[in-house]
Protein backbone atom coordinates (compact mmCIF):
# COMPACT_ATOMS: atom_id res chain seq x y z
CA UNK A 1 0.00 0.00 0.00
CA UNK A 2 1.35 3.40 -1.02
CA UNK A 3 1.76 5.99 1.73
CA UNK A 4 0.13 9.39 1.24
CA UNK A 5 2.59 12.20 0.51
CA UNK A 6 0.24 14.95 1.65
CA UNK A 7 -2.22 15.10 4.51
CA UNK A 8 -3.92 18.38 5.47
CA UNK A 9 -6.57 18.42 8.20
CA UNK A 10 -7.67 20.53 11.14
CA UNK A 11 -6.65 19.04 14.48
CA UNK A 12 -8.34 21.00 17.22
CA UNK A 13 -7.63 24.65 16.50
CA UNK A 14 -4.55 23.93 14.38
CA UNK A 15 -4.36 23.06 10.71
CA UNK A 16 -1.79 20.30 10.24
CA UNK A 17 -0.12 19.82 6.86
CA UNK A 18 2.06 16.70 6.75
CA UNK A 19 4.43 16.38 3.79
CA UNK A 20 6.36 13.20 3.04
CA UNK A 21 8.95 12.12 0.52
CA UNK A 22 9.88 14.07 -2.59
CA UNK A 23 8.06 17.35 -3.06
CA UNK A 24 6.73 18.38 -6.47
CA UNK A 25 5.24 21.62 -7.75
CA UNK A 26 1.82 19.97 -7.94
CA UNK A 27 2.04 18.69 -4.36
CA UNK A 28 3.14 22.09 -3.07
CA UNK A 29 0.29 23.86 -4.88
CA UNK A 30 -2.23 21.32 -3.60
CA UNK A 31 -0.96 21.75 -0.04
CA UNK A 32 -1.26 25.54 -0.28
CA UNK A 33 -4.77 25.33 -1.70
CA UNK A 34 -5.94 22.92 1.00
CA UNK A 35 -4.41 24.99 3.82
CA UNK A 36 -6.09 28.15 2.48
CA UNK A 37 -9.44 26.36 2.16
CA UNK A 38 -9.26 25.16 5.75
CA UNK A 39 -8.21 28.58 7.08
CA UNK A 40 -11.22 30.13 5.37
CA UNK A 41 -13.64 27.35 6.40
CA UNK A 42 -12.55 27.02 10.02
CA UNK A 43 -11.20 30.47 10.82
CA UNK A 44 -8.14 28.79 12.39
CA UNK A 45 -5.04 30.94 12.04
CA UNK A 46 -2.47 28.39 13.26
CA UNK A 47 -0.71 26.07 10.84
CA UNK A 48 1.75 23.28 11.53
CA UNK A 49 3.79 22.00 8.60
CA UNK A 50 5.16 18.57 9.53
CA UNK A 51 8.20 18.04 7.32
CA UNK A 52 9.83 15.30 9.41
CA UNK A 53 9.59 12.81 6.54
CA UNK A 54 10.20 15.30 3.74
CA UNK A 55 13.20 14.92 1.47
CA UNK A 56 14.94 18.29 1.07
CA UNK A 57 13.41 20.02 -1.97
CA UNK A 58 15.18 21.83 -4.79
CA UNK A 59 15.64 25.57 -4.34
CA UNK A 60 13.05 26.21 -7.08
CA UNK A 61 10.35 24.69 -4.86
CA UNK A 62 11.58 26.67 -1.86
CA UNK A 63 11.27 29.89 -3.86
CA UNK A 64 7.82 28.80 -5.08
CA UNK A 65 6.75 28.35 -1.44
CA UNK A 66 8.11 31.82 -0.68
CA UNK A 67 5.95 33.21 -3.49
CA UNK A 68 2.93 31.23 -2.27
CA UNK A 69 3.40 32.62 1.24
CA UNK A 70 3.34 36.15 -0.15
CA UNK A 71 0.15 35.36 -2.09
CA UNK A 72 -1.41 33.66 0.94
CA UNK A 73 -0.63 36.66 3.13
CA UNK A 74 -2.28 38.99 0.59
CA UNK A 75 -5.33 36.77 0.02
CA UNK A 76 -6.17 36.29 3.71
CA UNK A 77 -6.45 40.00 4.43
CA UNK A 78 -7.01 40.54 8.14
CA UNK A 79 -6.19 36.93 9.08
CA UNK A 80 -2.59 36.68 10.25
CA UNK A 81 -1.31 33.11 10.27
CA UNK A 82 1.00 31.73 12.92
CA UNK A 83 3.07 28.96 11.32
CA UNK A 84 5.33 26.31 12.83
CA UNK A 85 7.50 24.13 10.61
CA UNK A 86 8.60 20.84 12.13
CA UNK A 87 11.88 19.69 10.56
CA UNK A 88 14.28 16.75 10.93
CA UNK A 89 17.58 18.48 10.12
CA UNK A 90 19.44 21.74 9.53
CA UNK A 91 19.16 21.58 5.74
CA UNK A 92 15.37 21.51 5.75
CA UNK A 93 15.35 24.10 8.56
CA UNK A 94 17.45 26.47 6.44
CA UNK A 95 15.22 25.96 3.39
CA UNK A 96 12.13 26.50 5.57
CA UNK A 97 13.46 29.83 6.80
CA UNK A 98 13.94 30.94 3.19
CA UNK A 99 10.43 29.79 2.26
CA UNK A 100 8.52 31.16 5.26
CA UNK A 101 10.66 33.94 6.75
CA UNK A 102 9.74 36.98 4.69
CA UNK A 103 7.07 38.22 7.15
CA UNK A 104 9.22 38.10 10.27
CA UNK A 105 9.98 35.74 13.11
CA UNK A 106 6.85 36.66 15.05
CA UNK A 107 4.74 34.82 12.44
CA UNK A 108 6.67 31.56 12.10
CA UNK A 109 9.10 29.26 13.85
CA UNK A 110 11.19 26.29 12.82
CA UNK A 111 11.32 23.44 15.33
CA UNK A 112 13.65 20.45 15.21
CA UNK A 113 12.01 17.05 15.86
CA UNK A 114 9.75 18.25 18.70
CA UNK A 115 6.04 18.21 17.93
CA UNK A 116 5.19 19.25 21.50
CA UNK A 117 7.33 22.36 21.31
CA UNK A 118 5.84 23.31 17.92
CA UNK A 119 2.30 22.92 19.28
CA UNK A 120 3.16 24.91 22.40
CA UNK A 121 4.49 27.78 20.29
CA UNK A 122 1.35 27.75 18.13
CA UNK A 123 -0.98 27.75 21.12
CA UNK A 124 0.70 30.54 23.12
CA UNK A 125 -0.73 34.06 22.92
CA UNK A 126 1.49 36.54 21.07
CA UNK A 127 2.48 38.37 24.26
CA UNK A 128 3.76 35.18 25.90
CA UNK A 129 5.62 33.94 22.82
CA UNK A 130 7.81 37.04 22.74
CA UNK A 131 9.13 36.26 26.23
CA UNK A 132 9.10 32.46 26.21
CA UNK A 133 12.29 31.65 24.35
CA UNK A 134 10.30 29.55 21.86
CA UNK A 135 11.32 31.65 18.91
CA UNK A 136 13.61 30.73 16.03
Amino acid sequence: MEQQQLWVEPVGSIIVARLRGVLSTELLLECQQRVLELVRQTGHARVLYDALELIAPDIDLVLLQQKLETEKHASLGAITLRTAILVPNTRIAYLSRIAFGQFGEEHYTVVYNDMGRALKWLEEPDSLRADSGLQN
